[in-house]
């Protein structure tokens, strides 16, 4: 016969290590005013085993034999489970102003109805999965839309967007046969869309996007205002409207001439090494191949 002391240490041995952990320190929502807990990723010890870098500036990471894979990306959130209000940690203590305190306490039932047709049964109180993941990102979105110019809602949603289609893009991997896919695609687009309105914002002056501190789109690199421009190219040529064919080419002819501009190709790279430099140019390649087929 089993001891139960026997029993429980095997359930003890069969445990995944832990990937996070919450801290001692709660968040207050600048909301609701209520406390609840921040969960963080623990570093170290072969959790994080970096691989490549894709086209749309996403780092890869491999997953090791005792932890698995792992989404960094999904602990850079906080969500208030009382009112549904998701930030990145950082803008917790910068919700002040009355307005905003108003608009998202008033459209909290919203964004849980929002989430909840996409990600039913979402959880905001455990350590989160990959799924809870991509709810928090989409509670973000929701959030930030209702917050002022002050907060760089554009470009944030830009860049949370394309974060959110490469989570679900590792959903449907997981899981097939969700629309998870499908969700993924919607994001890129949404993604182009928001880089190119943040873009516009910087132009005439209505937020000014170009102060981030960081626009990743990832957490590993800060790719900053030239990858904002190399995003937006990428973007027009993989997910831009079909439809209308001199609209398209005329989108992609400017996208050729921004990344030449930033990027200096056909000069002297030497001050922007790098990845970003590289698949710059073979964007710049591609944008030039197709804009020559179809005699532009």
């Amino acid at each position: 016969m089993v001891s139960s002391s026997s029993k429980k240490k095997g359930l003890e041995e069969k445990k995944k290590p832990a990937i996070s952990y919450f801290s001692k320190d709660k968040i207050i929502c600048p909301v609701c005013k209520k406390a609840f807990e921040k969960e963080v990723m623990r570093s170290g010890n072969g959790r994080m085993i970096a691989g490549g870098l894709t086209d749309d500036l996403h780092r890869i990471f491999e997953p090791s034999a005792k932890f698995g894979r792992i989404y960094p990306l999904i602990y850079d959130i906080g969500a208030c489970p009382n009112c549904y209000t998701a930030l990145l940690w950082s803008d917790f203590n910068d919700v002040k102003k009355k307005e905003d305190i108003d608009k998202l306490f008033e459209s909290r039932d919203e964004r849980k109805a929002k989430v909840s047709t996409v990600f039913p049964h979402f959880n905001l109180k455990h350590e989160r999965s990959l799924f809870d993941g991509c709810a928090y990102y989409y509670l973000a979105l929701l959030t930030y839309s209702k917050l002022n110019p002050d907060f760089l809602p554009t470009m944030k949603s830009a860049f949370l967007s394309l974060r959110l289609s490469w989570l679900t893009h590792e959903l449907d991997l997981a899981v097939p046969g969700h629309n998870f896919q499908y969700i993924s695609d919607v994001m890129k687009r949404k993604a182009l869309f928001f880089y190119h309105q943040a873009i516009q914002c910087e132009t005439d002056r209505t937020e000014k996007s170009s102060t981030l501190g960081n626009f990743g789109p990832d957490m590993d690199k800060n790719y900053g205002w030239d990858g904002v421009i190399y995003l937006c190219g990428l973007l027009e040529y993989n997910y831009g409207q079909q439809d209308d064919l001199q609209l398209r080419l005329k989108k992609l002819s400017e996208s050729k001439t921004a990344i030449a501009r930033i990027f200096g190709l056909g000069k002297s790279s030497k001050n922007k090494p790098g990845p970003l430099l590289e698949k710059a140019r073979n964007l710049y390649d591609l944008l030039a191949k197709e804009l020559n087929d179809d005699d532009f």
